[in-house]
């Protein structure tokens, strides 16, 4: 199967002249409607790659959007966000004359040059989630994300002055922190696929622990069990932190304590073999860390249970 051609949009003015649109109203930030928004089934063997920021709402969108190796169906209504530089793929289908509906803002990272945003976008670690995790929200959720882009629209549209910038990027903030807010409540409210994730967590961790090839593979990595979870790093610690209060990396220590603990009160192997058993290189990296979990050393929790 040959490899997908890749398309780099560099400008929101490219964007705008790709996709049939008339030219922006400003080149650094657009609000775009998805009716009026031309796609094409011809278009179907590209990838695409925007040097900009785009945060997206759609509904019945008639497409599938591939992000690495995941596809989504947007049938219902979604929201996601991509940060430049992220490959993804739009197939569309067949019946183009289906009603499609939502938006899509468009920001370059130029608009946000010297404001404090220009740093703390990248705290938002949605930016960094698959497509597949996408934010589900309520009607009520939709109309508050809608009414805070259509004040960004508005502003942009009207007479740019020095307010202009400082008001849009006030709006991009609380457009940001209900995201978060509503991504928080997801990681509670989709509780069915949120525990078969916890509990394929635990299958996984289990399994790599009782391998006796753990001393030679080391201790597991966020990436590795991510990985095995079809999730992204971010999403998976975002969706820990929310349900047990521990990010993975917490997790996996904890997991790994438990392990030392079995063997150090039911076997007679020295804390340097537990360590290497392990997968530590450096015993006193394992005995440090175990210390800090518990308050104390393996030898004397070994000996609490003489």
């Amino acid at each position: 199967m040959p490899a997908k051609q890749l398309y780099r949009v560099k400008t929101i003015s490219e964007f705008h002249r790709v996709r049939g649109l008339p030219k922006p109203e400003h080149p650094l930030i657009s609000l775009v409607d998805y009716e009026s928004i031309k796609h094409s089934v011809e278009n179907n063997p590209i990838n695409w790659v925007f040097d900009f920021y785009s945060i997206a709402l759609k509904r019945n969108f008639n497409a599938k959007i591939k992000y690495g190796q995941q596809e989504y169906d947007f049938d219902e209504g979604v929201m996601f966000f991509m940060s430049p530089g992220q490959v993804f793929g739009v197939e569309v289908g067949k019946d183009l004359d289906t009603k499609r509906s939502g938006w899509i803002l468009l920001i370059h990272p130029d608009f946000l040059w010297n404001t404090p945003l220009a740093k703390t976008i990248k705290q938002y670690e949605y930016f960094d989630y698959s497509v597949h995790e996408a934010l589900f929200l309520s009607d009520k959720e939709e109309a508050t994300m809608a009414g805070i882009v259509k004040n960004i629209q508005q502003e942009y549209h009207s007479n740019i002055d020095k307010f202009s910038q400082n008001i849009i990027i006030a709006q991009l903030e609380v457009l940001f922190t209900y995201a978060e807010r509503f991504y928080q409540r997801q990681f509670i409210t989709r509780k069915i696929t949120n525990h078969k994730i916890l509990n394929r967590l635990e299958e996984i961790l289990t399994e790599y622990f009782n391998d006796e090839a753990l001393i030679n593979k080391g201790l597991p990595t966020v990436q590795y069990v991510a990985e095995r979870l079809h999730v992204s790093p971010n999403y998976l610690s975002g969706l820990l932190k929310v349900l047990t209060g521990q990010s993975t990396q917490q997790h996996l220590h904890e997991k790994l304590i438990e392990k030392a603990k079995e063997k150090l009160s039911t076997t007679d192997l020295s804390v340097s073999e537990i360590a290497y058993a392990l997968g530590f290189e450096h015993p006193q990296s394992f005995s440090k860390l175990f210390k800090t979990k518990t308050n104390l050393s393996p030898l004397e929790f070994r000996q609490s249970f003489n």
